[in-house]
């Protein structure tokens, strides 16, 4: 991933020497797991401390794996041969038994567990923003729309509170995920144990915060990376969501909403007037990024027979990019909802703008309760309305004076109708779901 679009903290997951640090910490753990059953001195043991004591920096050091790797083309014996290089004789002890993905397959799920320990903080902070705002506006009224078109009214805050409940499912859905994926493989050539005990993979699983894998062949079965990217992808459309929310709200015909705009910032080399919403823009592009992910995390499923690396490269390209986009997504969504400028004027002028056709159901319902037919009901009031619509006025005031609404409902009755506080009767009850709390 670019530098513009990445964060220190999810960069340094993917960084070459936290690799390397994993997979020594996996070879000395399954070292201790060896000595512990007589298959490995521990002298072993205390010459790969020594030289950990003595330049542990070397040891996981990516120029010098990287240059013996382009001699010997493959990556694990390039960090073995550099490790054998500091630790002497004694590093014959160090992968017995072991093959290469052992140690490969261990190391993505402990990156994949603490990717997505950090994503759920971001979620975790795009859910404190929302919720914020959310009671900011509990009872802030707006227009409500369905297919972009003016439906009923309903609160800011209650717009917000359901993508707090979205977000909330990502919250949980990311734990499942980080479980599904935290699975550790010890077990040798196609899996089968013949060179390394389940212990040793069982006390490597322990001390790495996994588990072992039920059945690993020589891989853990790809089935779960799936699970995990499939879940960023859900997480990167909830983003999307919000983000394209803002974005419609903060066009010029409806400016309900809008990004923060910083002193000195410019919106446009050719025109000055402008405030665009590029941090939702750029939202809607890094969810692309990382639910283009979820495709080759389905099709790396099906290896061949016990093992083949076809997954591999893929793996390394969209691992690291997906979690690196969405970490950042995710903190910029933040910051964007915190800053969010409201315009509650502007809402309450596009509430109004249609003349009340917005009640239009409520109207509809006060016929049918005083017995009118709903079809002649809805006739009745479809006609009216449809007329202000295109002709524009005043939809209460073209009811009023229609003798089949007037012979129904009085003035009084009529303007009852036309009252916001009906919309926001239960957003305590919804509030409360939602959040646990209604203040």
């Amino acid at each position: 991933m670019i530098p513009r679009y990445a964060r220190p903290e999810m960069v340094a997951v993917w960084a070459p020497e936290t690799r390397f640090a994993i997979w020594l910490e996996i070879e000395r753990h399954a070292l201790d797991a060896m000595i512990a059953r007589g298959q490995a001195p521990a002298e072993a043991a205390e010459a790969l401390d020594r030289a950990i004591r003595a330049n542990r920096a070397a040891l996981v050091d990516p120029a010098r794996i990287e240059a013996i790797e382009r001699e010997t083309r493959h990556d694990v014996i390039a960090f073995l041969t550099n490790l054998a290089n500091h630790v002497g004789p004694e590093a014959r002890f160090i992968h017995q038994g072991l093959t290469s993905s052992d140690v490969l397959d261990t190391c993505l799920a402990v990156q994949l567990d603490r990717a997505g320990a950090l994503l759920e903080s971001g979620v975790a902070a795009v859910m404190a923003a929302l919720e914020r705002r959310a009671f900011e506006h509990k009872r802030t009224l707006c227009v409500g729309r369905s297919h972009g078109v003016h439906a009923e009214p309903t609160s800011f805050g209650l717009k917000l509170a359901g993508h707090h409940a979205e977000f909330a499912r990502a919250a949980g859905r990311l734990k499942a995920a980080r479980r599904e994926v935290a699975t550790c493989a010890i077990s040798g050539p196609v899996g089968t144990f013949a060179s390394v005990a389940p212990e040793v993979e069982a006390h490597v699983a322990a001390q790495m915060g996994l588990v072992p894998e039920p059945v690993s062949t020589q891989v853990i079965p790809r089935d779960r990376h799936a699970m995990y990217f499939a879940v960023l992808g859900v997480v990167a459309g909830a983003v999307e969501r919000l983000a394209v929310e803002i974005r419609h709200l903060q066009r010029s015909e409806v400016g309900e909403a809008a990004e923060a705009f910083g002193k000195g910032q410019k919106g446009s080399s050719a025109m000055p007037h402008k405030k665009n919403p590029i941090l939702s823009e750029n939202l809607t592009g890094l969810a692309r990024i990382v639910r283009a992910s979820v495709t080759p995390a389905l099709e790396n499923i099906a290896l061949w027979h016990e093992r083949d690396i076809s997954h591999s490269a893929v793996e390394r390209v969209f691992a690291p990019d997906a979690t690196i986009a969405l970490d950042f997504a995710l903190a910029r969504l933040a910051g964007v909802v915190d800053g969010l400028v409201v315009d509650e004027a502007a809402m309450r002028r596009n509430l109004e703008s249609r003349g009340g056709l917005v009640h239009s159901q409520r109207v509809l319902l006060a016929l049918v309760e005083h017995g009118v037919g709903r079809e002649e009901a809805y006739a009745i009031v479809q006609g009216i309305a449809l007329d202000v619509w295109e002709k524009g006025g005043d939809f209460e005031a073209a009811l009023a004076a229609d003798d089949r609404v007037a012979a129904v409902l009085d003035r009084d009755a009529l303007a009852a109708l036309f009252a916001s506080e009906p919309y926001l009767a239960h957003v305590d009850t919804i509030f409360a779901r939602v959040f646990g709390r209604s203040e």
